[in-house]
């Protein structure tokens, strides 16, 4: 069951079970902390998220501490598609930055993600905002992402979990 509350006409929040949740003891065992941004707008995305939940809770190398509210949003870039839904997870880690960004990619393989054009539309995406108080700036990785402070897909989410 989801709590639906509309911020504007383009703006959606809903809130279940498992989005927003904040998990009091931190893991002492993941050595670093980040918070991705999770979206996507193929096919029922609540049940996506609420999968990728679990499947992130059994996986070892990884624990999430915290998730935001799901946000309802229109699409950027290439515009002509469905609308998103967003979300964010504190997630902690023993994984080095690079190896957990591949770690990322592969779960949105698992997910279904194919990449066949920039901003197309996606099963899921996962995307590093902050890593740790790091900046990364290779080819392959940004962080903290770029112009994250101006995507509601981002700011409004963040704002519940401080």
């Amino acid at each position: 069951m989801y709590i639906k509350r509309k911020l504007s006409q383009s703006l959606t929040t809903y809130k279940s079970l498992q989005f927003p949740c904040l998990r009091v003891q931190k893991d002492t065992h993941h050595r670093y902390q980040a918070v991705v941004g999770i979206g996507g707008n193929m096919g029922d995305m609540k049940r996506r998220f609420n999968h990728l939940f679990v499947y992130l809770k059994r996986e070892k190398r990884c624990s999430v501490v915290a998730t935001s509210l799901l946000l309802k949003n229109p699409p950027f870039g290439y515009v002509h598609q469905d609308d998103f839904l967003n979300a964010v997870m504190v997630i902690q880690t023993s994984l080095q930055p690079r190896e957990f960004l591949r770690f990322l990619l592969r779960v949105e393989k698992h997910f279904g993600r194919k990449r066949e054009f920039a901003n197309g539309p996606r099963t899921l995406d996962l995307d590093i905002i902050f890593f740790d108080n790091r900046i990364i700036n290779t080819q392959e990785l940004r962080v903290p992402h770029p112009h994250w402070f101006k995507r509601n897909s981002v700011v409004i989410p963040l704002e519940g979990i401080r």
